[in-house]
């Protein structure tokens, strides 16, 4: 269903998920098939010049134009299916979000083509996309941009709780990112700190107490730790089950009655014993732009209370790998009162060789510096100094090896080494060897003056002739009549 009533009058088709090597010239060996083709544009980072996964392609006729959207939309280009609508130039079609729908819980085999001919039944689709990661692999929900909200409006009736594949999908018209559920209203949430044992029966049992669950999902981060996402008809719902949920101690009665023994014992606590580490939390699930952005905000407090508080900031390198925030702060206590630590780790959990600590106080950090730099711990001498920032301390190290004027550039100790050691045993010894050993200089000894006459003309020639110096030419004066005058340009007689 590519013609409907409000065709564009010119001939412009988007051609969007394309492969990163796809060129202009495979697009336009596949379209010139079709009819005539006027250009082509493959959009491209303005920097590195790499495919942005998208391009246009421009036919000199629209029914051209009709007919490649019709027989090649979802054709595979290097082994990727293509995605072809026609090229709207007016962004406010788009923006307004009139006859857009949102498709939630796609099945993961459910591809652009499954989802147009699923929608395509209902009115003329301009745009249709199942949303995916970096692999191609979809992420359960999609889009679809009718032409008229009448056909949206009979999609949403007629697909909504309707099973495609092997899930049941939800559809609903879209929102603007600002129109969608905020801090007030939201119906999905997120748990973490589960036990290793959480699966669906005791999340259904847990969340379902509080209204009817939609949709939920109990997934794994890379250290095996569990976390969960619940999605409730009705906003009242969720808020209920984080109200009552958020911090709600996961240990069995064992291991509580372990906990008090220890207490009762004096036993020193693990780090796993923490509160944060027991206690479940239960909020708003957020997207991966809101994170980022409380990411960006936290992040943004943090460095203005590092510029309010200079030189509590100690940076510690070559740690042992079996360092933790404990034991880190454990060598740091002695110096002073600790408002953070963090020894940085990769992905299985062991410790990246370096870390952080923040003192309370800038005679505090000092002391630290003095005390533990180059301090051998584990069989290892620490690297203790002043956190910097990223930019701060390639300034720094600009200014450390940029060459100066008669720094250690030009002028310098290297220079000196080099134009003096050096060229002294090389240029000089080289030439008084070869005027003393050379049959040409032997020769002129026996004549009277000559020597005195060579000597003269060579260090005129020099005086004048090195670059820099003054001297009339690259090496001073013009041809002598002696080859080793010659050479380095020596008046003669």
């Amino acid at each position: 269903m590519a013609s409907g009533g409000n065709v564009p009058q010119f001939a412009s088709l988007y051609i969007g998920d394309l492969h990163p090597d796809t060129t202009e010239a495979m697009l336009h060996e596949i379209f010139s098939s079709v009819g005539p083709v006027g250009s082509i544009r493959i959009c491209r980072d303005s920097v590195t010049r790499k495919s942005l996964g998208y391009g246009y392609v421009n036919f000199h006729s629209v029914s051209d134009a009709e007919r490649a959207l019709d027989t090649l939309n979802y054709s595979a280009i290097k082994g990727r299916a293509c995605r072809i609508m026609w090229s709207q130039r007016d962004p406010s079609l788009r923006k307004s979000g009139v006859g857009n729908i949102f498709v939630k819980n796609l099945d993961r085999n459910i591809d652009n083509k499954a989802l147009y001919d699923t929608f395509s039944l209902f009115g003329n689709i301009l745009s249709c996309k199942v949303a995916c990661d970096a692999n191609g692999k979809s992420r359960g929900y999609g889009f679809v941009h009718y032409e008229t909200e009448e056909a949206a409006k009979q999609a949403i009736e007629r697909v909504n709780n309707m099973q495609i594949g092997d899930k049941q999908v939800e559809v609903r018209a879209f929102q603007k990112r600002g129109e969608r559920d905020n801090a007030s209203t939201f119906t999905n949430i997120y748990a973490k700190n589960l036990p290793s044992d959480f699966d669906e029966e005791k999340l259904n049992s847990m969340f379902g107490a509080f209204g009817t669950i939609t949709s939920s999902v109990i997934m794994e981060d890379k250290l095996d730790r569990k976390f969960c996402f619940v999605n409730f008809e009705t906003p009242e719902a969720a808020a209920k089950a984080v109200e009552e949920l958020n911090g709600k101690d996961m240990r069995t009665e064992e291991q509580k009655a372990a906990a008090e023994k220890k207490d009762e014992e004096g036993e020193e606590k693990k780090e796993e014993d923490k509160p944060e580490d027991y206690l479940m939390y239960v909020g708003r699930a957020l997207s991966k732009a809101e994170r980022a952005r409380e990411f960006r905000e936290k992040h943004a407090s943090t460095e203005q209370a590092a510029g309010r508080a200079a030189g509590v900031n100690l940076y510690i390198k070559n740690l042992d790998e079996n360092t933790t925030d404990a034991s880190l702060r454990e060598l740091f206590e002695p110096f002073g009162g600790i408002t953070s630590c963090i020894a940085m780790k990769d992905d299985k959990g062991t410790c990246k060789g370096f870390g952080f600590v923040c003192f309370s106080s800038p005679d505090e950090a000092t002391k630290a510096v003095t005390e533990m730099h180059l301090k051998v711990v584990k069989g290892k001498p620490l690297y203790v100094g002043l956190a910097e920032k990223k930019d701060q301390r390639q300034e720094r190290l600009r200014q450390r090896y940029s060459p100066g004027g008669c720094g250690k550039g030009m002028g310098g100790k290297d220079m000196g080494k080099g134009m003096g050691k050096d060229m002294g045993k090389g240029m000089m010894g080289g030439m008084m060897g070869g005027m003393m050993g050379g049959p040409q200089m032997m020769g002129m000894m026996g004549q009277k003056g000559g020597m005195p006459m060579q000597m003269g003309g060579m260090m005129g020639g020099m005086k004048g002739g090195m670059p820099g110096c003054g001297g009339k030419g690259p090496m001073g004066g013009g041809m002598g009549p002696n080859p080793m005058m010659g050479m380095f340009g020596g008046k003669g007689p």
